[in-house]
């Protein structure tokens, strides 16, 4: 039977560093232009809120639920409403609450254990896995296999309980660690992370929620924003491949290789969304400014890039625009057709609005 794997000792001695040179330049690089972007968006936070949304379907997809980005947020704008998905879009509703925890964590305090507990508590809340020592190491040891797979059977046995604490000590030492490059070492990062598999469930989503906070703490960001969930979605496969390799024949190069792939792609990828977004920001804010004639423009167009898909009540309190004139603007909007009507309201339930433009750029 296979025995609970014990990982390496960080920091890693044996990396064939030449291997990586042409991937490490145009990576950084990619990441730069991003930032840059990002560093130019005003209120980043609001304008790629469908965009960090978006990163919490894809990261949850990963591992199985069904919910798109639509979904999600018409299920916000319209709670009352029956759907299937309900469990899928509470587990990615929790993923976006997790992320912005973390974000005013490192607003004042760098990545931690505690963190990562305190991460992993909201993750979990209320949803599948609740039970499973939500926001706590494990003491037991799991595994990974098909469903009902007995341990004899598994393809992974984590690191043994009786060890964790140590795994974990030098995982949290080496993200503050002085590594020759800050891409190869957050591909060890999350490597790590994902073998040591600290927790009964979660550890995927969570792995993927530590990948922009690192990029964040290590100032190759000026906001933890990099989705890179997007990526390792469409290479499922491969992700997991990779991953597998260290463990059963320690392939640590083939997982860097890859990683870095995955970061210069989906910076170039994260970079077109937000060109296009901040585009559309433009061309809007003239456009509403010129059919509306109101002074509310710039409240208007915040609230719609907040929340595409949203009802008449919630607009009114996110806007904070007067009932009588968002009444107004959204009618002359909808006569534009820069909003489409999703469902048509009846008695005391508002009707919802999308904002389909944004949509079809964040999905």
């Amino acid at each position: 039977m296979k025995k609970p794997y014990a990982p390496q000792s960080l920091p890693l001695d044996s990396l064939d560093w030449v291997r990586f040179v042409s991937l490490i330049g145009p990576a950084n690089a990619e990441l730069a232009r991003y930032d840059g972007i990002l560093q130019g968006i005003l209120n980043p936070r609001v304008l790629l809120s469908p965009l960090t949304t978006n990163e919490a379907v894809l990261s949850s997809k990963i591992e199985g639920t069904q919910a798109s980005l639509q979904e999600v947020l018409e299920f916000e704008a319209s709670p009352d409403l029956r759907t299937e998905k309900r469990e899928d879009i509470l587990e990615i509703l929790n993923y976006r609450k997790a992320m912005q925890l973390s974000v005013d964590w490192l607003k004042s305090k760098p990545i931690t254990l505690n963190m990562i507990k305190d991460v992993h508590n909201t993750l979990l809340d209320s949803v599948r896995g609740k039970d499973k020592a939500r926001g706590q190491f494990r003491r037991l040891q799991n595994w990974i296999g098909k469903p009902g797979t007995p341990m004899e059977e598994a393809m992974y046995i984590p690191p043994d309980p009786m060890f964790l604490m140590d795994h974990l000590s030098n995982f949290e030492k080496y993200i503050h660690f002085d590594e020759k490059d800050r891409l190869v070492q957050l591909a060890i990062v999350h490597a790590q992370f994902e073998i040591i598999h600290p927790f009964l469930d979660g550890n995927g989503r969570l792995g993927r929620i530590l990948i922009p906070l690192f990029l964040y703490e290590k100032k190759a960001l000026g906001s933890p924003m990099f989705y890179i969930s997007e990526y390792l979605e469409s290479h499922r496969d491969e992700y997991y491949a990779r991953l597998n390799a260290i463990t059963s024949d320690g392939q640590w190069n083939d997982w860097i290789e890859f990683f870095l792939k995955a970061v210069l792609e989906q910076a170039k990828n994260n970079s077109a969304k937000a060109k296009a977004i901040l585009d559309l920001y433009n061309a809007k804010k003239d456009k509403i400014m010129a059919v509306t004639h109101s002074q509310y423009t710039v409240k208007i167009l915040d609230t719609l890039f907040k929340t595409p898909i949203f009802n008449m009540t919630d607009f009114i309190k996110i806007s904070g625009i007067p009932k009588a004139s968002a009444t107004r603007i959204l009618n002359i909007l909808k006569k534009e057709e820069m909003l489409a009507v999703l469902h048509q309201g009846r008695g005391r339930s508002p009707g919802v609005m999308a904002f389909t433009k944004l949509l079809k750029i964040c999905g």
